[in-house]
């Protein structure tokens, strides 16, 4: 899919908007997040146009999954970080801000104030459990 002019991160990619980049590849941009979590806070992009991972080609997920690792180990050694966080928010209710697919990449310290999660929620019983997994397993079309 072409670049669009209204997204921020097509924006960046057209050069139209500086980055701090860290990493570029042919497939993928990675640069550190305006608004981080933390210092050293990075996203990685594909370098095509999608809003969702579910419609993502798999080439760039796996470009994506392949470098996000090797970042998160190179900003723990750059930034003394104990460890890190690669997630992907996809849709608004998600927290997805920017509808250009993305991933995060965040260097954790001990009592860094930094929730990314949160309570867990319990199924009533197993037969609840056992029913959402069918109808989950119903409608995976891979």
């Amino acid at each position: 899919m072409p670049l669009v002019d209204d997204c921020v991160f097509c924006r960046i990619l057209k050069g139209e908007i500086p980055c701090t980049k860290i990493y570029e590849d042919d497939m993928v941009l990675a640069f550190l997040d305006i608004a981080p979590f933390n210092p050293g806070h990075t996203v990685i992009i594909p370098k095509e146009h999608q809003h969702s991972s579910t419609a993502l080609d798999v080439e760039y997920l796996k470009a994506i999954i392949a470098v996000a690792p090797k970042i998160g180990a190179a900003l723990m050694r750059a930034t003394g970080a104990e460890g890190f966080n690669i997630f992907q928010n996809n849709g608004r209710v998600a927290g997805q801000t920017v509808p250009h697919v993305h991933f995060h990449v965040v260097p954790r310290f001990a009592d860094d104030g930094v929730i990314i999660y949160s309570a867990g929620k319990k199924y009533n019983n197993t037969d609840e459990m056992t029913a959402v997994a069918d109808k989950v397993k119903a409608a995976l079309k891979i």
